[in-house]
């Protein structure tokens, strides 16, 4: 649940635990596909639930992709594209390891996400993706963000906003914690986390 007071929207999944009511979280919420952390990803599962799913108050939804590996999400991705495009989601393409070199499927998507190995994350590879989005008018979000430091980090490479496991454990505890995160941050900085 989002905790009030913070500028923290939802990422919800078929099998995760947010997904009732997610069309009144105030900041927006984004659905994911589960191919991180599930490694029997059911591209049926996930279209069934996404088709169920409110568009309206939806950030994005993210294309299945193949964790670490850009060539085979390119693949896996750009089947999926349209499909989302066509229920009236914006489209999340995410961008893995050496995307800089297998080059996203861009005009095909509304939001840039920047996921892969935390090494590739967090190196100069991601930045010339980011301009590029950004320049084509793109929403960017980075995945797993569970720190001040990675959400600085995000703020100042250019992502919009970002998603992260940190609240989930310890939620009061970690909460305040947040709080202060999010006061050190920018105010321009429209992050969801």
């Amino acid at each position: 649940m989002a905790e009030e007071g913070l500028p923290i929207g939802v990422m919800c999944q078929p099998r995760g635990e947010h997904t009732e009511g997610i069309a009144h979280y105030p900041f927006g919420w984004a659905a994911d596909n589960g191919c991180f952390s599930d490694a029997t990803f059911r591209k049926d599962v996930w279209w069934k639930w996404l088709q169920q799913q409110d568009r309206e108050s939806c950030l994005f939804a993210v294309a299945p992709d193949v964790v670490g590996n850009a060539n085979l999400t390119r693949r896996r991705a750009k089947l999926w594209l349209p499909r989302i495009r066509r229920l009236g989601f914006n489209a999340a393409y995410v961008a893995q390891d050496y995307s800089e070199r297998i080059s996203p499927p861009w005009g095909t998507f509304q939001c840039l996400f920047i996921g892969g190995s935390t090494e590739w994350k967090l190196s100069p590879h991601t930045i010339p993706l980011i301009r590029k989005a950004r320049g084509m008018g793109l929403w960017v979000h980075m995945g797993r963000v569970n720190s001040l430091k990675r959400l600085r980090y995000a703020q100042e490479i250019g992502c919009h906003s970002a998603d992260g496991t940190y609240l989930k454990y310890g939620p009061t505890k970690n909460a305040i914690q947040m709080r202060r995160w999010f006061a050190s941050l920018d105010e321009y900085y429209d992050c969801h986390l």
